[in-house]
C-alpha cells in the first residue's frame, strides 16, 4: 500500500463521501465511538486528534471541550475542512505528518489525545513507539483514546468496504485475501485492525493504567491515563 494512500487517493469529498453509507450498522457504529468519547468530556479540555480526515469527529466534539486541534496528513483534507468547520470556533485543523511530531511541538500539553476510527491502521504508524508520543504530549491526568473495530463488526465493516469500491472511491476488493481483519484491495490499499489483546498489550507497554472496553459491539478502545 501506498505510505500515504490517504493523502493521494481518499481524502478531501472523496473521504467525505465513504462516510456517506448506506449501511445502517456502520451508521451505528460512527454514532457509538464519538458518543462514548463525548459523553466523557467535561467541556474544558484541550483536545487533539491524530489523523482527522477533514474533520467529521472534530465537528461533534467541539461543543464539548475548550478546544479541539486536528493533525492530518492531507492538505487537501485540511483545506475542505476549513469550510466543514466554518462555525467551530474552537475547532483547529492543521497539516501534519503525526510520524515527525515531537514533545514540544505544541506549545502546550493535551488533556486528551483521540486516536479513532482504527487510525492506528491509517496512519501506518508502529503502535508501542507512537503510543509514547502521545503519552508525551498529555498534561497530568490526561487520557489517550484510542479506538480500533471489534471483531464482531467484521461483516459490517467488510460490507461498507464493498460499498466503498462499488462508488470507485477504493480499488476493488481482494476477496482471497481479505480476511481476518485484514481489508486488503487491488490498487494496493490494505487495513488491519488491532484486536482487543494486541490494545492490552500496548496498554501494558505504555506503562500507565490502561483500560480495554469495547463499544457497542463495532468497537474497541484503549484507554491510557497519564497519571
Amino acid at each position: 500500500m501506498q505510505k500515504n494512500y490517504y493523502a493521494k487517493n481518499l481524502n478531501a469529498r472523496r473521504l467525505y463521501d465513504v462516510y456517506q453509507t448506506k449501511c445502517p450498522e456502520v451508521k451505528a457504529y460512527f454514532d457509538a465511538e464519538i458518543s462514548f468519547v463525548k459523553n466523557r468530556l467535561n467541556g474544558t479540555e484541550q483536545v487533539l486528534e491524530m489523523g482527522a480526515g477533514y474533520g467529521r469527529i472534530m465537528k461533534e466534539l467541539a461543543s464539548n471541550c475548550k478546544s479541539i486541534i486536528g493533525v492530518d496528513i492531507s492538505g487537501d483534507n485540511v483545506a475542505f475542512g476549513q469550510d466543514y468547520l466554518y462555525d467551530m470556533p474552537n475547532a483547529e485543523l492543521i497539516v501534519m505528518d503525526v510520524h515527525k511530531i515531537e514533545p514540544g511541538t505544541f506549545e502546550s500539553s493535551f488533556d486528551a489525545v483521540l486516536c479513532l476510527q482504527n487510525a492506528l491502521s491509517s496512519m501506518k504508524v508502529e503502535p508501542f513507539s507512537f503510543v509514547d508520543k502521545v503519552m508525551a504530549l498529555l498534561a497530568p491526568g490526561g487520557s489517550a483514546w484510542i479506538s480500533s473495530y471489534s471483531e464482531k463488526f467484521w461483516p459490517h465493516r467488510l460490507a461498507w468496504f464493498q460499498e466503498q469500491a462499488e462508488k470507485g472511491l477504493l480499488g476493488e476488493i481482494d476477496l482471497e485475501q481479505t480476511k481476518d481483519g485484514v481489508i486488503v484491495c487491488k490498487d494496493g490499499f490494505r487495513a488491519v485492525t488491532h484486536s482487543q489483546e494486541q490494545l492490552s498489550e500496548i496498554g501494558r507497554a505504555s506503562g500507565y493504567p490502561y483500560k480495554v472496553q469495547e463499544v457497542n459491539e463495532s468497537s474497541v478502545f484503549l484507554l491510557i491515563t497519564k497519571e
